[in-house]
């Protein structure tokens, strides 16, 4: 299928027709804001974090995991397998720290991350899901699921809210 154009006559020759491809801006950018509540408990840790995202028929894709990354001996690992359902789907079978995917563990508030279009792995148009889970020692865990389409429209993309280890989740496209 090719692009709308645009002719514009300048001067009314025709030698002097220019044409222009007329392009619908896609979004390329995904913003998640992601809450983490403070809660009050005796012994409080700041959860460990991964967020992937899914599409029927393809593998998981990971985009970002928080977690005790500088810890010796990259001890920190051994709890990512407690954010359970992205350790089945991906974890497992990934080296950490992984290059542009690893990041600290994160304190309470609103936390914002951004990703393309290339790092969702949303290279075609369809129904995606972004998922986040958290997990925390001596807490629970959480999973919250975020329904969005490839190409995106500019605005708000969804939100969801978590009841226990995670706040109000929102997605907007830019």
């Amino acid at each position: 299928m090719q692009s709308p154009s645009r002719t514009l006559l300048v001067g009314g020759s025709l030698s002097a027709v220019l044409t222009a491809p007329v392009l619908a801006a896609a979004p390329a950018t995904m913003d998640v804001t992601i809450t983490i509540p403070r809660l009050k408990v005796a012994e409080y840790h700041r959860p460990y974090v991964a967020i992937w995202v899914e599409k029927a028929g393809a593998p998981a894709k990971t985009v970002a995991v928080w977690y005790d990354y500088d810890m010796k001996k990259n001890e920190g690992t051994k709890w990512l397998r407690d954010v359970r359902q992205w350790w089945r789907a991906s974890g497992r079978t990934m080296t950490f720290p992984a290059n542009g995917i690893t990041g600290a563990t994160r304190a309470p508030g609103a936390q914002k991350i951004s990703f393309s279009r290339a790092q969702l792995g949303a290279t075609a148009p369809g129904n995606y899901v972004l998922v986040i889970e958290a997990a925390r020692e001596v807490g629970g865990r959480e999973l919250l699921r975020i329904p969005f389409a490839w190409p995106a429209k500019a605005g708000p993309g969804g939100r969801a809210a978590g009841k226990t280890e995670l706040g109000a989740v929102t997605v907007a496209f830019r």
